[in-house]
C-alpha cells in the first residue's frame, strides 16, 4: 500500500504565527550574512591596494631578516669565532705555564702583532657569541691579574646558559668580591652560581663557598642551610663528603 508524508499545517492562529516568525527570523538571518559578505567584499575591494602592499612588506621584511643573517650575521659570527682562537692559545698556555704567566695573560687581553686580544673581540664583535665568550675570557683573565674591578665588569657583561661556562662566571665574580673583601656580594653571587644550573660539579661547590662565606659574616643560620643542602642533594661530591663538621660548626655558632 501507497504511503505518504502528510504536509504539516498549523492548527491554530497562535502556531501559525509561531511559524511565520520563524521563517521571518530566518529569513533575516540570511539577509545579515548576505548584508555581512556584501560589506567584507566591499571592504576587501576598498583596502586591496593597503592590504597587497602590507603582505609585500612583510615578505620583504622576512626576505631582508634571512640575507641579514646570511649576509651578515654568519660570516660576522665565523670571523668572531677565527680571531677568538689566537687569544685563546695564550690563555690557554698561561693556565699551564710555570712562570710569566701575567704576560701570557696581557697578551690574552691586548693581542699581539695585529692580531685581536679577548678586549679588541669584545668590543669589535659584541653581538656575536664568540664576542660574547671574550667577555668570559677577559674577566677571568683580570681575575688572574687581580684587577678586580675589571673583572667583575667584563664577567658581568658575559651571558650563557651552558651548564658549566654560565655557573662558573658567577661563582668568578664572587671570588673577585671575596678577593676585595666584600663578602655580601660575594655570597650573593655564589648563591646565583649555585642555582644558576644545577649539577654535580658547580652546584656542591659554590654552595660550599656560599656557606664559608656566611659563617665569615655571622651568618649562621643560612651557613647551616647551605651546608645542609649539600649534604642532602650532594653527599658524594668533594664538598659533601666532610659536610658534617661545617653543619655542627654552624650549629655551635648560634649558640
Amino acid at each position: 500500500m501507497a504511503t505518504y508524508k502528510k504536509k504539516y499545517k498549523p492548527e491554530g492562529k497562535k502556531e501559525q504565527q509561531d511559524v511565520d516568525n520563524m521563517e521571518s527570523t530566518t529569513a533575516e538571518v540570511f539577509n545579515t550574512l548576505d548584508e555581512t559578505a556584501s560589506k567584507s567584499e566591499q571592504w576587501i575591494e576598498k583596502n586591496s591596494k593597503p592590504l597587497f602592499y602590507s603582505l609585500v612588506a612583510v615578505v620583504v621584511i622576512f626576505l631582508a631578516y634571512l640575507g641579514y643573517n646570511k649576509y651578515i650575521v654568519e660570516p660576522n659570527e665565523l670571523e668572531a669565532s677565527n680571531e677568538l682562537a689566537f687569544p685563546r692559545k695564550y690563555f690557554d698556555e698561561a693556565a699551564t705555564a710555570g712562570s710569566g704567566i701575567d704576560s701570557l695573560l696581557n697578551l690574552g687581553l691586548e693581542g699581539v702583532d695585529g692580531k685581536y686580544g679577548f678586549l679588541d673581540i669584545a668590543n669589535s664583535y659584541s653581538g656575536t657569541d664568540a664576542g660574547n665568550l671574550a667577555n668570559y675570557y677577559a674577566g677571568v683573565s683580570y681575575l688572574q691579574l687581580k684587577e678586580y674591578d675589571k673583572a667583575i665588569e667584563f664577567l658581568n657583561k658575559f651571558n650563557s646558559d651552558d651548564a658549566l661556562l654560565g655557573p662558573v662566571s658567577l661563582g668568578a665574580i664572587g671570588d673577585a668580591f671575596a678577593d676585595i673583601d666584600q663578602p655580601e656580594e660575594a655570597l650573593d653571587y655564589y648563591e646565583k652560581a649555585a642555582n644558576k644550573k644545577e649539577n654535580d660539579f658547580t652546584t656542591p661547590l659554590y654552595l660550599y663557598k656560599a656557606g664559608q662565606t656566611a659563617m665569615q659574616i655571622k651568618d649562621f643560620d643560612k651557613a647551616e642551610s647551605l651546608f645542609t643542602k649539600i649534604k642532602e642533594n650532594y653527599p658524594n661530591s668533594d664538598q659533601g663528603r666532610d659536610v658534617e663538621k661545617f653543619i655542627y660548626a654552624a650549629k655551635y655558632s648560634k649558640k
